[in-house]
């Protein structure tokens, strides 16, 4: 039998999926499968509505040796597993002559701990065990929690999280799982042989295809030792998101909360002078974080210095201590050393990382009203990792409809640790970029506005045209306005002044509800507009007639007071190259890319994206931020923006009264 060729494959999973092939997604898949077989790596932009999930997994599955693909968000995960991959292997199972195996594959604190749900949780005042069931209130919303989940752990088949549904707080989830640090290892738990995480990995281990986040690709990256299978292939969907992904996880935070938590676990487990030594050390470091002031320390003041040499010195000492005196009486002592060894830990690498002072890393002090000071510590560039661990030892793939900024590749591949494409040389991975296009018509189903009439924004400033405009706007438009905010102090107080302006237009407002129950209010009522901060800018999928003006308050720039971010344009500007452009044009680039992305979601939408920004249109830098969006119809016309929102908004009332006639 011959081998089926890729248009065959595709063409099989597409019919499979009820869709209809696209140019961008035979382009793509056919890359796809140049850079798998030659070892290459490929960034591939795929606008939305590609089909972006059937151009990589197709020529994936075809090729036949394991591939990990890791997304940025829960939704995309879920699709793969449950929808995309499930009809792919069925469609492709004859043509392959083979059923390739899938898994899903979460961090250890996703899965649900049978030890911690049976035996009980460490508790920080007292020695051993408490039954959490107990200790809580029946009639609390966390007792209630812990109620449901105690039955849900007796039917589920994964214990992830992410089953459990409604889901819960993050705090009644922590009474029944364990990070990877907390957790006893499988050989010496009771109930090792039940693990649903133990389960996940083992599914992992046997499947060609292992489904994954971004947070546990870099773990798998930082810490060494591998949480992931064997691979031959990386596939990164949401690749726009990595960089941030992986800063994240490595970033290290200190508090004084999380400090006094390691010394009440280890308390009872080392003997006195060790103890006594650790409540010194966090008392000291207590003192100086409340004299401290937020922002960068580019140098370690004295002070701050010596409480984290003390810190770092007393963790050191109950971390050997810890493991060399036994308590027969602490109930389940060794679930319960695990938890303050972890604590204890945690410290100790942070102190310790703060106190070496690596030119490579950035410290800052924040101070929040709910939750108090902390110290920070994040890497200055994760490029340098990323080429290293990312790129060394397969072939890697990475997709977004957001990664040609300014016109090319260079700038993600930049913040990859990638060369400029077509660099040659020893140990430079060797890339192409790919811009497969979008199967809509942009210049004719959307328009870009930018209110050049309007102020210059200041920061933080009064920007009462802005509200003016953007009054005008909406009601233009009849509502059906997804408005995207640079903070959410600018996002309340637009929501704030247009519920008393225009009543008529029922404004949500990020943080008032879910995340999830907004977005469903605001596609369920066209009249309805939804204001927020930066998980609307890429979190919003609502095609249709209810989001048909996307408005943004002003170009989204991180604020000079960053730590990270201004200490990254320097370092850049130290090198000699242009700080401003290569990292905060960059960043709002990106964020541009994506909340314009927002408004065209299938064939038949229309709609206006405004920025209320006049620098989009005056500023050098403008043209590079334009080049990064969609080929929308451009204009400063604000009388020709009404109309044209005016009859967009006629066309969707005349479609919902046939509709509610028929």
């Amino acid at each position: 039998m011959t081998k089926p060729s890729l248009p065959e494959l595709l063409h099989a999973a597409v019919t499979a999926v009820g869709g209809a092939e696209r140019p961008g997604q035979v382009t793509m898949a056919e890359a796809v499968a140049d850079a798998i077989d030659d070892g290459s790596h490929l960034l591939v932009q795929a606008g939305t509505g590609t089909g972006k999930s059937l151009g990589y997994l197709v020529p994936a599955l075809a090729h036949g040796e394991r591939v990990v693909v890791a997304t940025a968000t829960l939704a995309l995960q879920r699709q793969l597993v449950e929808r995309d991959l499930p009809r792919t292997v069925d469609a492709l199972h004859p043509l392959l002559r083979r059923r390739p195996e899938f898994a899903m594959l979460k961090g250890r604190s996703n899965y649900l701990c049978l030890h911690r749900l049976h035996e009980g949780v460490p508790q920080d005042e007292e020695e051993g065990l408490f039954d959490q069931f107990e200790a809580a209130a029946p009639t609390s919303k966390l007792g209630q929690d812990l109620l449901r989940m105690r039955d849900w752990a007796d039917e589920t088949e994964t214990g992830d999280r992410d089953d459990l549904t409604p889901g819960v707080s993050d705090r009644a989830w922590a009474q029944i799982s364990v990070s990877s640090r907390e957790c006893l290892g499988a050989s010496k738990c009771a109930y090792g042989a039940e693990c649903f995480a133990e389960m996940a990995r083992e599914r992992a281990k046997l499947s060609e295809v292992v489904v994954t986040n971004h947070a546990l690709l870099a773990i798998d990256a930082i810490e060494g030792a591998p949480v992931l299978p064997q691979h031959e292939v990386l596939i990164v969907d949401e690749a726009h998101e990595l960089v941030s992904r992986v800063t994240g996880v490595a970033t290290g935070e200190l508090t004084p909360g999380q400090v006094n938590r390691a010394v009440r676990r280890a308390a009872k487990l080392v003997n006195e002078k060790a103890a006594d030594q650790l409540q010194t050390a966090a008392e000291g470091f207590e003192r100086v974080m409340e004299l401290a002031l937020p922002g960068r320390l580019e140098e370690v003041p004295e002070d701050l210095g010596y409480a984290l040499m003390a810190l770092r010195d007393a963790c050191r000492t109950v971390i050997s201590g810890i493991g060399a005196t036994r308590d027969k009486s602490v109930q389940d002592e060794d679930a319960v050393r695990k938890q303050a060894l972890a604590s204890v830990e945690s410290v100790h690498d942070v102190s310790e990382r703060i106190t070496n002072g690596s030119e490579w890393d950035v410290v800052w002090y924040e101070r929040h009203d709910r939750f108090g000071a902390s110290l920070r510590v994040a890497p200055m560039s994760v490029s340098g990792l990323l080429r290293e661990k990312l790129f060394a030892d397969r072939s890697v793939v990475l997709t977004s409809a957001t990664l040609k900024l300014g016109g090319d590749f260079n700038g993600v591949g930049a913040s990859l640790g990638l060369a400029p494409e077509g660099t040659e040389g020893e140990d430079v991975p060797q890339w192409k970029g790919v811009d497969v296009g979008s199967p809509f018509d942009y210049p004719r189903q959307g328009i870009l506005y930018v209110a050049k009439h309007l102020a210059r924004p200041a920061r933080d400033g009064d920007r009462a045209d802005m509200l003016d405009e953007l009054t005008e706007l909406i009601q233009a438009a009849g509502g059906r306005t997804l408005g995207l905010f640079s903070s959410m102090r600018a996002a309340q107080l637009a929501a704030e002044e247009l519920r008393s302006r225009i009543p008529e237009f029922p404004i949500l407002l990020q943080g008032e509800e879910t995340l999830g129950e907004l977005i469903k209010n605001f596609a369920a009522d066209p009249r309805t507009c939804l204001f927020g901060t930066l998980s609307l800018w890429q979190g919003v999928d609502v095609p249709g007639p209810s989001c048909q003006l996307v408005v943004m308050d002003k170009i989204p720039f991180p604020r000079p007071d960053d730590p990270l971010m201004s200490a990254r344009q320097k370092a850049v500007e130290d090198a000699g190259g242009n700080g401003f452009m290569s990292v905060a044009a960059t960043h709002a680039a990106l964020l541009m890319a994506q909340g314009a992305g927002r408004l065209v979601r299938a064939s038949g939408d229309r709609g206006v994206v405004a920025v209320l920004d006049q620098r989009l249109a005056t500023a050098r830098y403008g043209s590079y931020l334009k080049a990064s969006l969609p080929d929308f119809w451009y204009t400063t016309d604000r009388n020709q923006v009404r109309k044209s929102l005016a009859a967009i908004d006629a066309v969707a009332q005349k479609a919902e009264t046939e509709a509610t006639d028929e």
